[in-house]
């Protein structure tokens, strides 16, 4: 079977440069011993245990057993829940060898049916790798995995479990979980980073250095500029909760409906009580500014002061629901032995 690659990076590529001249920075080959600069011919791999150091020739690696295995193994078949996503590296397709396209079929098929994931094992670029199998829109997509000791323990990481949580702390969360609630569609995501640096890229090869950076990427949020370590967690979600809100055009639009409607039947309570207190003076010969205008917003129909008297009440329970959910929302690597190893 072949491999093929089945993901790419977006980032884009930069060099280093010298910042008085913008030669590029060349790193050399350098044996620390007789200082010469040394061609990858003359390179051999090496393990220090501190004290001393052993040479590990390419005939040495080539000697091993597992360099000579050229075959995918398959180990056991598991179900997917069982393998934990952190275990996951690099994915690539498999495609079939022109010679027996049916054993790919076949195992395609099998794994298709029996909803399970096969547990391989394999050798690529002189090493020994542990991957898992599975289908991907009718093709075999193979995902290569890290080994179990290659799996950080978390002891000794804090969990904030002894953390006191309010009712109202839960409550906001919880609403704001609900609010954020969506099918997971990875194209809508995209990397802003890397979209503003080819902005800055293809500004700087039109313009030059000179380049107005508020009018590139426009006003930067003070806030936002100056950032910070510290996060208080609940003014997040609060945060999060009310421009979720102002975002969604409907949950906005009922919102100022609300209040437009609690002003709307406010002023025809109002209009009713001067209208009933001015009742028995309709008969005056000079009515006063007032009484016309609490006659004017008495003359509704009945069936129009039912539906005002509903919409007003529909309004107050949604509100109310409203503001109970307002209240309710380095690592540094440790030295590497690998490469010391071969």
């Amino acid at each position: 079977m072949k491999l093929y690659s089945a993901t790419r990076s977006h980032d884009i590529s930069l060099h280093q440069v010298h910042d008085e001249d913008g030669g590029r920075i060349r790193y050399q080959r350098r044996c620390e011993v007789c200082e010469k600069k040394i061609d990858y011919d003359h390179i051999e791999k090496a393990y220090d245990d501190g004290e001393d150091t052993v040479v590990i020739t390419d005939e040495d690696l080539k000697a091993m057993p597992a360099e000579e295995e050229k075959e995918i193994e398959v180990v056991q078949f598991v179900p997917d829940e069982q393998i934990d996503p952190m275990m996951f590296e690099k994915s690539y397709y498999l495609e079939p060898a022109s010679k027996n396209p049916k054993a790919y079929a076949l195992l395609r098929e099998t794994l298709e049916e029996a909803g399970r994931t096969a547990i391989v094992t394999f050798a690529l670029r002189s090493r020994t790798r542990l991957a898992a199998l599975r289908v991907r829109d009718d093709v075999i997509v193979l995902q290569t995995m890290l080994w179990a000791d290659e799996i950080r323990s978390s002891d000794g990481v804090s969990s904030g479990g002894e953390a006191k949580i309010s009712a109202r702390e839960r409550k906001m969360a919880r609403s704001l979980v609900d609010q954020f609630s969506e099918d997971f569609e990875p194209e809508q995501f995209v990397d802003e980073y890397q979209e503003q640096l080819r902005t800055l890229i293809e500004e700087k090869l039109e313009h030059g250095d000179a380049i107005d950076t508020d009018a590139t990427f426009g006003d930067v949020d003070e806030g936002e500029a100056e950032g910070g370590d510290v996060i208080d967690l609940m003014e997040a979600l609060k945060r999060s909760v009310d421009e979720r809100r102002k975002s969604a055009p409907k949950k906005s639009g009922s919102s100022s409906k609300s209040s437009s409607s609690k002003k709307a039947s406010g002023g025809r309570s109002a209009g009713k009580k001067r209208a009933g207190a001015t009742s028995k003076a309709e008969s005056s010969a000079k009515p006063s500014a007032k009484k016309g205008s609490a006659k004017k917003g008495s003359s509704k129909t009945g069936a129009e002061k039912k539906a005002s008297a509903k919409k007003g009440s529909a309004t107050k329970a949604f509100a109310r629901k409203g503001s109970s959910e307002a209240e309710g929302s380095s690592t540094k690597k440790s030295p590497a032995k690998s490469k010391k190893s071969a």
